[in-house]
């Protein structure tokens, strides 16, 4: 599914760098990218979204080289990815249930397609009893469940979550990896970008270490 083929990114200060990453990633895959702060994973996640440009080397979507993609096609492969972010990004002023909604409206879904998918996302995520609530009336393990539910709710090929547990106590850990786990069982691939050992710890599938912007360990902790 996913090629990162000879990928490099460099820039002036080290730190974030890449260096020749060669990965590939199969549909309905889990895996979780283990580092600490400027170990590369937001740099990689960034290339990937083709949010930014690689010094040399490619990245390989469905066998579609992604920086040979003209600019007006970009927004339709981004479509194909959900990404969940350490800051939630939420809309303030809009409810839970018109969090979700609004990423819907922005590829043109029908009411009637809202109406039924956003609840079914919102059970998913279990916060079916808060689509009225506005996101600073959340705690901040709900937020970032929203936060997933809205990612997903295009059904994303791929879904990216960057540091999605970062801010959240020990419970919300647990519940926030649980539901990307289930996602996962539902057919969709997951990379998971963490430095937080609690996270890796609950986590039985391909563990990539990055260290310096080089991949330094690749193991699948459980084959099934």
């Amino acid at each position: 599914m996913i090629d990162f083929k000879n990928l490099s990114k460099t820039y002036r200060s080290e730190k974030a760098s890449l260096h020749d990453i060669n990965l590939s990633i199969k549909e309905g895959e889990f895996v979780t990218l283990v580092g600490h702060s400027g170990a590369g994973k937001t740099t990689l996640t960034k290339l990937l979204l083709g949010e930014e440009t690689p010094s040399s080397g490619s990245i390989f979507f469905d066998g579609i080289d992604i920086f040979s993609l003209k600019q007006r096609d970009i927004p339709r492969y981004r479509q194909r990815i959900g990404v969940v972010f350490q800051d939630y990004k939420l809309l303030k002023n809009k409810t839970v249930f018109e969090n979700i909604a609004f990423a819907m409206e922005m590829i043109g879904k029908d009411d009637e397609s809202i109406a039924k998918d956003v609840p079914n996302a919102l059970e998913l995520v279990g916060l079916a009893d808060k689509e009225d609530s506005f996101p600073d009336e959340l705690s901040g393990g709900e937020q970032q469940r929203l936060a997933i539910a809205r990612a997903i709710i295009n059904q994303p090929d791929l879904l990216i979550a960057d540091e999605p547990t970062d801010s959240l106590d020990v419970e919300n850990v647990k519940a926030v990896v649980q539901i990307l786990k289930k996602i996962n069982e539902l057919g969709t691939t997951v990379i998971l970008a963490t430095h937080n050992p609690d996270v890796v710890k609950q986590l039985d599938d391909r563990i990539v270490i990055l260290e310096h912007g080089r991949i330094l360990k690749d193991t699948l902790k459980n084959k099934k």
